[in-house]
């Protein structure tokens, strides 16, 4: 399960979408931040909260949110808290009823084939977004959720997006989100991190072997868009107790084989 025991990752003022300081980015850029921030898990959010999972200053946020509740795209809750708005759930509606064909197909083969918990997830600037989840017909049950945002250096997923962008890019990534350990056996420096990311270049897949939470372990294939630029991962989830890494490994042929079904398709 490539997920804390805990909450979702949380944002921190020191940066929003690409590690961008509180001052930084344009109006636009900023409502997106915060419309993103009022969506996420857990809601209806505080303005305090909001403000720092945006990275924008509370004025501009106050601001900004009056903006979006005027446009019914969020909706003031009382007690300087904020939720979705009507506007802002039509437009998920709008695009969840235009995903492409295909993807749940992928998703269902791969978990029959292993027999395993499978998750996509989407890279949203400095986390992973998982967007779907399949739980397998097991007597346990993973804590994850569709819409759960997770570090880029504990996960799976997040490692085998990491291994696909360029060097400069993975720096400012980890240096905006940092590389905050989660169990014993998280990849906290950026010696360790780089070594991995080498690794799963040369096998064409990532292994979270107990990094992002105790006596879970996954597997995870990045998936490219139409440039090769990753946009997001799928993965297997297994606990320790029942399937060794040589066998979580040994998902790599399907696990690898869906990231390309799953290309054209995201």
């Amino acid at each position: 399960m490539e997920q804390g025991p805990g909450e979702d990752v949380p944002r921190s003022a020191r940066g929003g979408a690409g590690g961008r300081t509180s001052a930084a980015g344009s109006a636009l850029e900023k409502s997106l931040r915060i419309l993103e921030a009022v969506a996420a898990p857990g809601g209806p959010h505080r303005l305090t909260d909001v403000t720092a999972a945006a990275a924008v200053p509370k004025s501009s946020t106050f601001r900004i949110l009056a903006a979006l509740a005027e446009q019914g795209f969020v909706r003031a809750e009382g007690e300087g808290r904020y939720g979705v708005g009507p506007r802002l759930r039509g437009l998920a509606a709008l695009v969840g009823a235009a995903e492409p064909a295909g993807v749940d197909e992928v998703l269902h083969e791969l978990r029959r084939e292993t027999g395993q918990t499978v998750h996509l997830a989407l890279l949203t600037g400095e986390t992973i977004t998982y967007v779907r989840k399949l739980e397998a017909d097991q007597p346990f049950r993973t804590a994850s959720r569709v819409g759960m945002r997770m570090p880029l250096h504990t996960t799976a997923i997040g490692k085998s997006v990491l291994a696909l962008l360029p060097p400069e890019e993975v720096r400012a990534l980890t240096a905006a989100a940092g590389l905050p350990r989660r169990t014993p056996k998280t990849l906290t420096t950026p010696v360790e991190l780089e070594a991995e990311l080498a690794a799963v270049r040369e096998r064409g897949f990532a292994v979270d072997d107990e990094e992002n939470e105790p006596t879970i372990r996954c597997a995870g294939a990045a998936v490219p868009g139409p440039d090769g630029r990753p946009v997001g991962g799928v993965s297997v989830t297994t606990v320790t107790f029942l399937v060794s890494r040589t066998e979580v490994e040994a998902y790599a042929p399907a696990l690898r084989a869906a990231a390309r079904a799953l290309s054209p398709l995201l």
